[in-house]
């Protein structure tokens, strides 16, 4: 009976995130992030560097306990850096089982996005760096948000997380 009830409270919460987007801010375009992978949004603390990585992997913090890499968004999309203010904040994300932190200019807000509001991203394989990463392009209120795919933006030949995990748990 009470497997049942927690099945149910699952399915709840995963139908209440379901089309839900968290929108922010990087120059001047707008991504989303669908809400499933979204853990927690927490403010910019102390980040422990670590030598010989990528760039955009600004390094490690310690988040009650548990060590989560770090990656700055603008960074990782070959933006201008922007400097940190109290507006900045880091989303912590959750893709197949690990935890990233992705450092962030401001938090716009969270929209509705239904499916048939999502169009395919345009074929771009030459043009911006951010491209690869985008799901899709969302359209509210007459504006465009970039639908990003977070398991393409942490897998990719360059940052590992996810590839190392699941190589890690098949050993």
């Amino acid at each position: 009976m009470e497997e049942n009830i927690e099945e149910l409270e699952l399915e709840l919460q995963s139908d209440v995130r379901h089309g839900k987007y968290m929108t922010f801010s990087v120059g001047s375009d707008v991504f989303g992030i669908e809400l499933k992978y979204v853990n927690e949004i927490i403010q910019m603390q102390p980040i422990a560097a670590i030598p010989e990585v990528e760039h955009f992997i600004k390094g490690l913090i310690n988040l009650r306990g548990k060590i989560i890499p770090v990656i700055d968004v603008a960074d990782r999309f070959d933006r201008e850096p922007f400097e940190y203010n109290d507006r900045t904040c880091i989303i912590v994300v959750e893709v197949k089982g690990v935890e990233v932190g992705l450092i962030i200019q401001n938090i716009a807000e969270v929209v509705s996005i239904e499916s048939e509001d999502i169009l395919p991203p345009p074929n771009m394989s030459h043009a911006l760096a951010q491209s690869k990463f985008i799901r899709g392009i969302g359209k509210v209120d007459g504006e465009v948000k970039l639908l990003l795919d977070p398991v393409k933006l942490l897998s990719d030949d360059a940052l590992d997380f996810i590839d190392q995990q699941e190589n890690e748990e098949e050993e």
